[in-house]
């Protein structure tokens, strides 16, 4: 996300607001599963009206001086706390002008081929991490440890593509390599190994904090946890970005990651039968499912950042709304994961004014009915682990192997496809038929059980490479145990030359796919003419089948998107996978419904959903008896059917609510919320209420349907919990 300088400015916001000094409202009462951090939001901010989200946790942004100070005017509202701070940027200046140790280290600043240091503006500069750059932020966390935080967050350890020209990286290149710098320009070895430091540079300096909060534990009986939030490997190959990513998930001390997938990412125009456009659902919806193969089977935890708008402020509401609602759709549609980022900055969507191209006249703030409809998703989020998931969509079971180095080869001379066309290319005409693909992780196919649920996967080498042999056998291994692998690649890629395992030492092999099928047992001496395609080959008990074309020329054009599906059905043939296409994709989780219409997808009638509804992006939490998944819907839905009901029950609302005394016909709750907002409680009862309190104040803005048997209460939020009372005959 963007800095907190750009973020706060963008919003019109000043850099500090809340409350330090003042009076606080009294708390809100204790959520009983609040330890759960089930949701979440971050803020630079202190305690505020309009950052008020009633979340599980409060992450407190920065390890400035000032934050025991913020974190004490959360920490009194009932909040649990995170802190997080930039791994890659900030106001680090100590460290830069040497006033941390002694030693200046501007040199480490990123810098591109012309020598401009590359920069969040002014001299926050993007760091070449230096030796001593983990234990300079290892003292700013010190700052948050003593403060009595549950868990620290390193965010976006990120090297840019276009740097690697300070004399900071040069020192690091000849300690490395042992060997002088080249400039990573010059050829594509030069370009891979400016990447591979790159990537252990950041995993470096995030050891060194992640080994000090270890020791902190260590002495002090704590557990404080650390998280990396980060965007997806395929956003940051998109945008010629190195960082860690999967190798963060096997150091000691790391223990997971906030998925930063959000409007702004997820609107990255990619290539689809020939046309280049944004597909922000689709996208979102593998960026997500890239992040959590990052933690799979490894034991980690991952959160899912939403953005009610994103870094981009010249956007108006509508286009945020739109964009929000589908990329929370494809976050929910991955059932694994039940904990939520629900806003970075909620100060700049609550107190923002957009678009902020237009006059200040024509700036708007947060439209009421949208206000009512994130807050009744917030609390939605905390429902999500659910154990009951049952999919309606297309065939499942199919994936996609993306790796790490997917950033290796993103720069001069020779950069892999800009529109990520190699990835996309394989990924999106499965999703367009209702197919839930699944990006696969490389680097962790030889965790047990990694790739059991899958029946085939699609894999080339074009565009990333594999970093160690270590991972193809595994693969022959599944394939030998009945997976079928769809390998898609013509050899092509001038990254099949650059010094690495497959040709050093005693290795020979032209590419690293020939010591891949060396292990299935497939020499290319045996598969025919090099021009033509291979026909599928069993391999034990399944099979291998080898189309020799670049995935990126499959983006291109509709011919070969026809080639590849056609492909992929004989594979699941042989897999004894169940072929099936769909215009939508359903998920089912507890009695929640999401959903989602497909555009660009197969001809057929949209199915519509029959029984009793209510859509949570409606913010009058209407009952509708039909739901048509027309092309490019998105539905986040509470199915009253499923839904069990003793006594007086709160399905929906758009603000928090807790139980709190009830007894002799009247029920009661605590309530609270983004202060001047509109709220709305979806109320199930058997009997009418004669009679509505908040507080003091008798309401008069209630209906009841005896049909249905629901009350809709209306009123407007506040920043204090108060207590609504409703009284029944």
């Amino acid at each position: 996300m963007l800095p907190i300088l750009f973020a706060c400015f963008f919003a019109g916001l000043p850099m500090t607001s809340g409350l330090l000094g003042g009076e606080l409202p009294p708390p809100f009462p204790a959520d009983p599963m609040s330890h759960l951090e089930r949701t979440c939001f971050q803020t630079s901010q202190s305690w505020s009206q309009n950052g008020n989200l009633r979340s599980d946790v409060a992450i407190v942004y920065g390890i400035d001086p000032g934050l025991p100070a913020r974190i004490k005017t959360w920490r009194s509202r009932g909040y649990r706390i995170h802190v997080m701070t930039g791994i890659s940027w900030g106001n680090y200046q100590d460290y830069l002008y040497g006033r941390f140790d002694g030693v200046n280290h501007e040199d480490e600043a990123q810098t591109d081929r012309n020598g401009r240091k590359i920069s969040h503006g002014g001299d926050v500069y993007y760091i070449c991490p230096g030796e001593n750059y983990g234990k300079f932020i290892s003292l700013g966390v010190q700052r948050a440890l003593e403060s009595g935080i549950d868990a620290i967050h390193l965010e976006e350890p990120e090297f840019w593509v276009r740097g690697g020209y300070s004399d900071g990286f040069k020192r690091e290149w000849k300690k490395f390599y042992q060997e002088d710098w080249l400039p990573p320009h010059s050829s594509v070895d030069a370009q891979w190994r400016a990447s591979k430091l790159k990537y252990f540079l950041y995993r470096r300096a995030l050891r060194q904090v992640f080994d000090h909060v270890t020791d902190w534990n260590r002495r002090t009986g704590s557990n404080v946890r650390c998280y990396v939030p980060t965007h997806s490997v395929l956003n940051y190959a998109h945008w010629r970005i190195v960082s860690p990513e999967s190798s963060l998930a096997r150091l000691t001390g790391c223990d997971g990651y906030i998925a930063q997938v959000w409007t702004g990412t997820s609107r990255t125009p990619n290539k689809y039968r020939g046309i280049l456009k944004e597909r922000t659902f689709e996208t979102a919806f593998l960026e997500y499912g890239a992040m959590q193969n990052l933690v799979r089977a490894t034991g980690r935890t991952v959160w899912y950042l939403n953005d009610p708008i994103e870094d981009n402020p010249d956007h108006d509401w509508d286009d945020y709304r739109t964009n929000w609602e589908s990329t929370l759709v494809a976050s929910l549609l991955q059932p694994e994961v039940w904990q939520f980022e629900v806003a970075p900055w909620p100060e700049r969507v609550f107190g923002g004014r957009y678009p902020r191209k237009a006059k200040p006249e024509d700036r708007r703030p947060i439209p009421p009915s949208y206000a009512a409809e994130l807050q009744t998703v917030f609390n939605a989020l905390n429902d999500l682990k659910q154990p009951r998931v049952r999919r309606d969509c297309g065939s499942h079971g199919i994936g996609v192997m993306i790796s790490d180095s997917l950033m290796f080869q993103r720069g001069e001379p020779h950069p892999s496809d800009p529109d990520l066309s190699h990835v996309y290319g394989l990924a999106l005409p499965f999703l367009k038929r209702g197919i839930p693909v699944t990006p696969v992780q490389l680097e962790n196919v030889a965790l047990p059980n990694y790739l059991n649920d899958f029946h085939v996967i699609l894999m080339s080498y074009h565009g990333q490479k594999p970093l160690s042999q270590d991972v193809h056998k595994p693969i022959a291994d599944w394939v030998r145990a009945g997976g079928v692998l769809v390998f898609w690649d013509d050899d092509t890629d001038p990254y099949n030359q650059v010094r690495e395992w497959w040709n050093s030492g005693l290795s020979h092999y032209a590419t690293p796919r020939q010591h891949l099928f060396e292990q299935l047992g497939l020499s290319d001496s045996e598969l025919g003419d090099p021009a033509s395609h291979t026909p599928l080959r069993k391999v034990g008990k399944g099979a291998v089948l080898w189309r020799r074309e670049n995935p990126a020329a499959t983006a291109a054009s509709t011919e070969a998107d026809a080639r590849l599906v056609s492909a992929v059905k004989e594979a699941a043939a042989n897999s004894r996978l169940e072929w099936r296409e769909t215009n939508y994709l359903l998920l089912e989780r507890g009695p929640y419904v999401i959903a989602a219409g497909m555009d660009e997808s197969v001809t057929a009638p949209p199915k519509t959903l029959h029984g009793r509804f209510v859509n949570l992006f409606d913010p009058d939490l209407a009952v509708r008896r039909e739901i048509t998944l027309s092309p490019n819907s998105r539905s986040f839905m509470l199915d009253l059917d499923k839904v069990t009901v003793r006594g007086p029950t709160v399905l929906a609302s758009a603000c928090k609510v807790l139980p709190s005394r009830s007894g002799n016909g009247e029920s009661r709750w605590h309530v609270e919320g983004i202060a001047g907002t509109p709220s709305i409680v979806l109320l199930a009862c058997h009997a009418s209420p004669v009679r509505v309190r908040l507080g003091a104040t008798e309401l008069q803005d209630w209906r009841w349907d005896p049909v249905e048997q629901l009350a809709w209460i209306r009123f407007e939020n506040t920043s204090e919990p108060r207590e609504l009372a409703v009284t029944f005959r």
